[in-house]
């Protein structure tokens, strides 16, 4: 690993005061043009003596603005010690996480996963019309039928065609015919552009799309593309559980990857992260944002500083090998259900080296799935799935006690 080492608390507490140290301080500079401050003294008491021992409580009450992308020139120099250590979360996941060369990508801490999904479509949206002198109707995202809905909202917002490609029932694989048809209907219609979103790890399956598929089917048909990866789910556990997969910035193919740190990672909600290669974050360039230094080139604008703060804390308490013996801690679990499953007869799909475990509902009973907290495919009266997360909070425990009513039931059949 090149950027992801383990760090006592001492020398976190020491990097984040520096920091600090660095940001702008309110009480001792007079700073009359900015629109913020640290929060709210009458609100959230800044001499409460817990927070010489809680760097990040610090962080929010010094209430640093992340507007803009660090990776990019110059950002707003008030900031500035906060900013560098996004920076080096945006460097350590690029590259000892998703196999980039070090200083070949930009990125940022985003709002969620939903956001740097929206962000990539943006951003591919502009770089054909700007590159290509394409035309609105001549673009179009594409993905499979598991992606998730903020690529559906990507296509609302941006006034794209969506394509959703059927896979197959039992495996998740996309239907590589289904696929081929749907281009070629699509190219009938004037599309020439795709954008493709490739799936590591689906919400609901924990699946993982080949985006070799998709490059192929491009190529066949002497099409232009760009490919981001969807890792809201999978971009923490996937790299780690499967270092030999091609679904990285080592695969030429793919520009963008999005990653959710307030999933696998645990970090506060709001701690989504977009990265993606050198040269196209600009696509986005906000010329408008005069009053902004270094200007603006993210869809949120305003961030806060505080959730670069967390990703950088929980990343750098663990450490590489940490971080490795928690997912295998989960991965353990996982394999445990499923072969209790499996002892059971119930059918259901685990993606390999992944921790969900999604079941056919035929074989739960709904007050079940209601006390034990699964999440169905849809809310609808009639739902084909309900999926297990195996999280951190998911005892070895938990799963007995539900299967142990599983077991009940099938007796009973």
């Amino acid at each position: 690993m090149k950027y992801w080492k383990k760090l006592s608390n001492a020398e976190q507490d020491k990097r984040i005061t520096e920091a600090l140290s660095k940001n702008i301080d309110y009480k001792q500079k007079v700073s009359l043009g900015i629109p913020a401050s640290k929060l709210d003294g009458n609100v959230f008491y800044e001499q409460a003596s817990f927070l010489k021992e809680a760097p990040l409580l610090r962080t929010y009450v010094a209430n640093p603005n992340h507007i803009g992308c660090h990776t990019l020139g110059e950002s707003e120099e008030f900031f500035k010690g906060t900013q560098d250590i996004e920076r080096e979360v945006i460097e350590l996941l690029a590259v000892d996480v998703l196999k980039a060369e070090e200083g070949s990508c930009d990125g940022y801490v985003a709002a969620g996963g939903t956001e740097a999904n929206i962000q990539a479509a943006w951003i591919y949206r502009n770089y054909f019309k700007q590159e290509h002198n394409a035309q609105q109707e001549e673009i179009a995202l594409i993905g499979s039928q598991d992606t998730h809905y903020s690529i559906a909202k990507a296509a609302n917002l941006l006034h794209l065609q969506w394509y959703s490609v059927p896979v197959h029932d039992d495996t998740r694989v996309i239907i590589e015919a289904e696929l081929d048809k749907m281009v070629q209907q699509a190219a009938a219609r004037g599309v020439k552009y795709f954008i493709i979103i490739s799936n590591m790890a689906t919400t609901m399956f924990g699946s993982v799309d080949d985006p070799g598929v998709y490059v192929d089917c491009m190529n066949r048909h002497n099409l232009q593309f760009k490919l981001h990866v969807d890792g809201a789910f999978g971009g923490f556990i996937f790299p780690v559980s499967t270092p030999e997969s091609n679904v990285n910035f080592a695969n030429p193919h793919i520009s963008s990857v999005t990653l959710d740190a307030h999933k696998m990672l645990q970090a506060p909600y709001g701690t989504g992260i977009f990265i993606a290669r050198k040269g196209l974050m600009p696509y986005v360039f906000t010329k408008e944002a005069q009053y902004v230094h270094g200007q603006d080139i993210t869809l949120s604008g305003s961030r806060s500083g505080a959730n670069a703060i967390a990703i950088w804390m929980i990343l750098v308490t663990y450490g590489p090998h940490g971080w490795f013996e928690k997912i295998n801690k989960l991965l353990y679990r996982t394999d445990w259900c499923c072969k209790q499953l499996d002892s059971l007869g119930v059918k259901y799909f685990r993606y390999p080296k992944m921790n969900i475990i999604t079941i056919r509902a035929q074989y739960v009973p709904k007050a079940i799935a209601a006390k034990y907290g699964l999440v169905p495919d849809t809310h609808d009266d009639n739902p084909a799935w309900y999926k297990i997360v195996v999280m951190d909070h998911v005892e070895v425990e938990h799963l007995e006690a539900f299967l142990g009513e599983l077991r009940i039931v099938s007796a009973k059949a």
